[in-house]
């Protein structure tokens, strides 16, 4: 029997999610595995994986071969690398406290780079709220100023025909005791 660590399809049209399964290879994509060891998320920035990590390195040791897509995920969670690194104290090349000594600079070396993108994202997004502000803010100050002068226009048209009254009346009181 053939085992494969590959991805369940959840969710729903456009909006999928993943389940990171162990199952035999002639089973359906969706259908019957062998055990579930994580979930994937690519709708989020970055995208979200939970794994178990003793049980991904478990089915690899025992020969379990992942898809490309299911190979990758491993591989950015350091399943891989634990694997190479375990295989080398097999084989005598370094010590297991030499190999969790790489492990976990691997890890935090990772771990600070998706911060740095969580971060980048965040300032990005801070930054586009910031320019929307002031966009707003420009759109409104032209708009209060276009306000301001059809009220001005209006005020002297008001003003204007006001005089043109007033030197219409003082023509009329001014002819009647001519006549």
């Amino acid at each position: 029997m053939a085992v494969k660590i590959r991805l369940q399809r959840h969710g729903k049209k456009n909006f999928a999610f993943f389940h990171i399964v162990v199952a035999d290879s002639r089973a359906p994509r969706d259908g019957r595995f062998i055990e579930q060891i994580g979930s994937y998320n690519p709708n989020t920035n970055p995208a979200t994986i939970v794994l178990n990590h003793e049980r991904a390195l478990a089915w690899v040791n025992v020969g379990a071969q992942p898809t490309l897509t299911a190979k990758r995920i491993l591989s950015y969670e350091g399943i891989l690398l634990a694997k190479h690194l375990q295989d080398g104290v097999k084989k005598g090349a370094l010590t297991q406290e030499q190999a969790d000594a790489k492990l976990a600079a691997w890890k935090s070396e990772k771990a600070a780079k998706i911060n740095a993108k969580k971060e980048g994202l965040s300032k990005d997004a801070a930054a586009a709220r910031k320019a929307a502000a002031e966009a707003e803010a420009k759109v409104n100050q032209e708009r209060v100023e276009a306000i301001a002068k059809r009220q001005a226009e209006a005020a002297e048209a008001a003003r204007a025909a006001a005089e043109a009254a007033a030197a219409e009346a003082a023509a009329e009181t001014e002819e009647t005791p001519a006549e």
